[in-house]
């Protein structure tokens, strides 16, 4: 079995088809989704997602986008909605310097507001980075002196030293369709060293779709593909790797019920 830890489900690019994406994966041997907040918002439309499958668990918070869109929303509102049965993750949140949609100081602000309910829960936070090592640096080990904190750095792009950091303060990092590109070689090296207890895989669908498909709307049954890429990396099988990343989601995503005891419980988070 595998699991896709992040991915959008609640976005437009799926409402059309949302049972057969969800089908699809199962079919391809992934056994549990995570549909990812961007916006706080909105997290109705991604807990609806969530309550409509057993198999589906979701998160809430801001896109570091949005963050200044939702800088009036508190902590503890982020903790209150994060109660819910089927939110098993903080975020995403973080810092993209890419685009910029949001200031970096409104970006820093609402990434600190993500990790003290992240802190506060004790549920992990789903980090969103890119381009930005040295502040998300700066501010996980600035945080996680203020107490320890779950975590993982999302669909990695960055480079050797903020995985390395990130790993020393207990985070997990988790690799997308990204480790399959041709120009992704010191992506592979960095894969290559993260230890095999601390990895995740993903898709971040409906971005990033994996070799073969780059360039096509991406889904959660493609996981599958980077799941044999990393396996290829890491000189493992594929069944090491899907155990693992499989064991290391439920360690970090405790509240997430494995797929036998999500049946059992028939659906009940939504009632």
């Amino acid at each position: 079995m595998l699991v896709d830890h992040h991915c959008h489900l609640d976005f437009p690019e799926f409402a059309p088809e949302l049972d057969q994406i969800v089908a699809r994966a199962r079919e391809a041997g992934v056994g549990t989704l995570v549909t990812i907040s961007t916006r706080i918002r909105k997290f109705d439309d991604v807990k609806a997602v969530a309550e409509r499958f057993d198999d589906v668990f979701c998160s809430v918070g801001t896109h570091p986008h949005n963050a200044h869109e939702e800088l009036d929303i508190p902590v503890e509102r982020i903790v209150e909605l994060s109660r819910h049965p089927k939110v098993v993750a903080i975020g995403e949140a973080g810092l993209d310097y890419h685009y910029k949609h949001s200031t970096p100081e409104a970006q820093a602000e609402g990434f600190r507001r993500h990790i003290a309910a992240a802190r506060e829960t004790g549920l992990p936070l789903e980090i969103h980075t890119r381009e930005a090592d040295a502040d998300t640096i700066a501010i996980l080990e600035a945080e996680h002196a203020k107490g320890a904190f779950p975590a993982v750095l999302h669909c990695f792009t960055g480079g050797r030293e903020l995985a390395m950091r990130a790993l020393d303060l207990g985070l997990y990092v988790s690799f997308s369709g990204v480790i399959t590109f041709k120009n992704s070689e010191a992506l592979r090296e960095i894969a290559r060293n993260v230890p095999l207890d601390r990895v995740l895989v993903e898709t971040d669908a409906p971005f990033l779709a994996p070799m073969p498909f780059r360039g096509k709307r991406n889904e959660p049954a493609f996981v599958v593909r980077t799941a044999a890429a990393l396996a290829s990396i890491k000189g493992v099988t594929g069944d090491e790797i899907a155990r693992a990343t499989t064991e290391n989601f439920f360690r970090l995503c405790s509240k997430a019920k494995r797929p036998l005891q999500a049946a059992a419980a028939g659906g009940s988070a939504a009632a």
